[in-house]
């Protein structure tokens, strides 16, 4: 995987997560927001909006992290997707993101949840330092109305500075 790079999402953007959130199987896994949703978080200090680009300043993936400036220093990786999965992009933009998180703002626990049978993403995740917690039961709602376990995951600020040397 070449060089990816980080930036602030803006308005513009939004149509480009909406594509990627609405490939076919993501709706599994990933979730949706509508563009009333997107529109309403994207300005939101508590939400960061970030898009993964390539050195020619193609779109790759983006992640959004929630409830930044949480009192206890609890964020959320709300939702990360890629333009076109297996090709080497969620573990260097999941990167990128927790970056983010510790350099720019107080965050002290990054955690996100991972449907029980999205294998490929808990192997990100852990690539980059997070670490299983627990199991939420019968958490999720699937799209076919049945329901799914979602694993718990988080990485510390200091877990993150010491992977980083």
């Amino acid at each position: 995987m070449a060089a990816l790079s980080l930036r602030r999402a803006t308005e513009a953007d939004i149509p480009f997560i909406m594509e990627t959130e609405r490939k076919p199987g993501y709706d599994q896994f990933i979730g949706r927001y509508s563009l009333d949703e997107h529109q309403a978080q994207l300005p939101d200090p508590t939400f960061a909006y970030l898009i993964g680009e390539d050195a020619e300043g193609v779109s790759l993936g983006f992640v959004i992290l929630m409830d930044l400036g949480h009192r206890d220093g609890n964020a959320c990786v709300k939702r990360i997707a890629v333009a076109s999965p297996e090709k080497g992009v969620g573990t260097p933009l999941l990167a990128g993101a927790v970056d983010f998180a510790f350099l720019e703002t107080n965050t002290h626990r990054l955690w996100l949840d991972v449907v029980r049978e999205n294998l490929r993403a808990q192997a990100v995740y852990r690539r980059n330092g997070f670490i299983h917690e627990g199991v939420m039961r019968e958490a999720g709602l699937l799209p076919d109305g049945s329901r799914c376990d979602f694993f718990m995951m988080s990485i510390l600020r200091p877990e993150w500075a010491a992977r980083r040397g």
